[in-house]
């Protein structure tokens, strides 16, 4: 959804994470360079956990022009998360401050979502001189037992223990995530499970993976919810059952033809439950971060249009329900 109040950069906060993977001095340097071809650039680095947060939220709360103020988020999805999480915090009604990802991370998905596999230079330029074309008011989520907000996707099964076999794995970036799903698909076991969307049961029994966003693609080469569209005020939900073996499920998924296999449900709405029906905790994730949650059961809610970002009008592509 376009978005033309304010439509002009006002000025950018470039917030740098130094700890993620590709985080260099000259490409911090870069980036703002590049900024101030189109507005006032000032450049933060973190120098922990939570100083993206806390850096956007001041962003949000100290705007006093007309404009667009710009956050440029450099890192991973991690990162991302957390200045988001900082936007939403800071933002009253009416505010308008507008995130703008530059990946530096390992898998980069937010980036990918936002942009696709353009180069960042051209992303930057396109972002902050094109505006208002350029300017979407994105979905989120929020895990409702956890109040946590869910900017790429979350799941759990079978891509969220990839969280915990990657963990092992000695190999750096996108191959690391890539090694860390084959392991876990290796020795995965489906569990019994549940998933209502909207309060209608669209899945129950043996469970391999449940998908929810988001973002079409996770660790950025995973075709995971191939449907997807980032402003419609809708989650996208796939549900890999028993039908697939654990072990094909990687390679499926990097073509996404997954979706067309016996027993996968794809489905789309604004309330999601997971449920794992034997009471034993279930494994989820969020964007890319393995939950600590000792409970059996999770919903997931959208938040339709709350999020200004600088990114490319992506249509929408054909939406057909699958049950087989």
């Amino acid at each position: 959804m376009a978005d033309t109040a304010g439509a002009y950069p006002e000025d950018c906060l470039v917030i740098a994470n130094p700890a993620a993977g590709t985080v260099t001095e000259e490409l911090v340097r870069e980036v703002a360079d590049r900024c101030a071809r189109h507005t006032r650039v000032t450049v933060t680095r973190t120098e922990g956990p939570g100083d993206a947060e806390r850096a956007a939220r001041e962003a949000v709360r100290t705007r006093t022009g007309e404009g667009t103020r710009v956050v440029v988020a450099i890192g991973g999805d991690g990162t991302v998360l957390e200045v988001v999480n900082g936007l939403m915090d800071g933002a009253g009604p009416g505010e308008y401050t507008a995130l703008l990802v530059v990946p530096a991370g390992t898998g980069n998905s937010g980036y990918r979502s936002h942009w696709g596999t353009r180069p960042w230079q051209e992303a930057v330029d396109t972002g902050l001189g094109a505006l208002p074309s350029a300017l979407r008011r994105l979905d989120l989520a929020r895990v409702r037992e956890l109040d946590a907000l869910v900017v790429l996707g979350a799941g759990a099964g079978l891509t969220a223990e990839v969280l915990r076999s990657a963990r092992e794995v000695t190999l750096r970036g996108r191959a690391r995530l890539q090694a860390g799903l084959e392991h876990a698909a290796s020795v995965f076991t489906p569990y019994p499970g549940r998933v209502a969307v909207d309060g209608a049961v669209v899945h129950k029994g043996e469970t391999v993976l449940v998908n929810i966003g988001g973002g079409r693609h996770r660790a950025w080469q995973y075709l995971v919810l191939p449907h997807s569209v980032l402003d419609d005020g809708l989650l996208d939900v796939c549900v890999v059952g028993a039908g697939t073996d654990p072990v094909d499920v990687p390679p499926l998924l990097l073509t996404g033809e997954h979706v067309d296999r016996t027993g996968v449900v794809y489905r789309t709405g604004r309330s999601v439950v997971v449920e794992r029906t034997d009471g034993l905790p279930l494994c989820f994730e969020h964007d890319g971060e393995l939950v600590a949650y000792e409970g059996s059961r999770l919903t997931v809610d959208i938040l339709p249009g709350v999020l200004p970002v600088l990114c490319a009008p992506v249509p929408g592509p054909a939406r057909p329900e699958r049950t087989r």
